[in-house]
C-alpha cells in the first residue's frame, strides 16, 4: 500500500485541519460520516472537538457499533484530544450518556489541563517522531491517568501522559493538526501503510 486512504470522522470537531495534515503526509484523506464511508478507508482519525457531543452524534448517525467493530478488528485509528477520550477504555469523569469506542487500555481525565482560557502550547518530545519536539497545542485537553501493560507511552508533559500507542491505535492529548508540523500524522500514515 503506497498511498493509504484515511478517513477523518466528520461528525464534529476540527475535521478540515486533519484532512490537510493527512494529505501533506502523503495519504488520500476523506471525511467519514456514515458506515458505508467507514468501510472504504484503510485508517481513521478521530478529531478534537467535544467528546460528549461526538459520542451522541456517533450514536445518532449509526456509527458507534461500526466504529467499535473496525477498531476491534485492527483498523489503524488516531485520536486527538476528544479523539483520545473516544479511544479510551474508561473515562474517569464521564458526562451523562457519554460513550467511548475503546481500543486503548487507558483511563483518561477530561479537561484535565484546564478550561478553554487555560489552553496553551508546549514543545513535546514524542517517541517515534524524529527531528526534535513537536509543538503541542493543548485546548481543554485531557490527559491519560493510567495505562495497561500493552500500551506504549510516547510522550509526557508536566508529569502527565499525553501520547500513547497500543497496536494500531495512536492517541494524543494535543492537536498537531493545528501547527503545520505533519510529523505525527506522518507516523500515523506509516502505521496505516504497515497495517495494510
Amino acid at each position: 500500500m503506497t498511498t493509504p486512504v484515511i478517513g477523518v470522522l466528520a461528525l464534529q470537531g476540527d475535521v478540515r485541519e486533519h484532512l490537510i495534515a493527512l494529505a501533506a503526509a502523503d495519504a488520500v484523506a476523506r471525511p467519514v460520516r456514515r458506515p458505508d464511508e467507514l468501510a472504504e478507508v484503510d485508517g481513521l482519525v478521530i478529531p478534537g472537538g467535544e467528546s460528549t457531543t461526538m459520542s451522541k452524534l456517533a450514536a445518532l448517525f449509526g456509527m458507534l457499533e461500526p466504529l467499535r467493530e473496525r477498531i476491534a478488528a485492527g483498523m489503524p485509528v488516531y485520536g486527538t484530544c476528544a479523539g483520545l477520550i473516544m479511544l479510551a477504555d474508561k473515562i474517569l469523569d464521564p458526562r451523562s450518556g457519554q460513550e467511548t469506542l475503546g481500543g486503548i487500555d487507558m483511563i483518561v481525565r477530561r479537561n484535565a489541563f484546564g478550561r478553554q482560557n487555560e489552553s496553551f502550547e508546549a514543545a513535546v518530545e514524542v517517541t517515534d517522531v524524529p527531528g526534535g519536539p513537536v509543538e503541542g497545542v493543548f485546548i481543554r485537553a485531557p490527559w491519560v491517568e493510567s495505562v495497561g501493560a500493552q500500551v506504549e507511552v510516547l510522550a509526557e508533559h508536566d508529569g502527565h501522559i499525553v501520547a500513547v500507542r497500543q497496536a494500531n491505535a495512536l492517541a494524543t492529548s494535543f492537536h498537531p493538526e493545528l501547527t503545520g508540523d505533519h510529523r505525527v500524522h506522518g507516523l500515523f500514515v506509516d502505521m496505516v501503510r504497515t497495517a495494510g
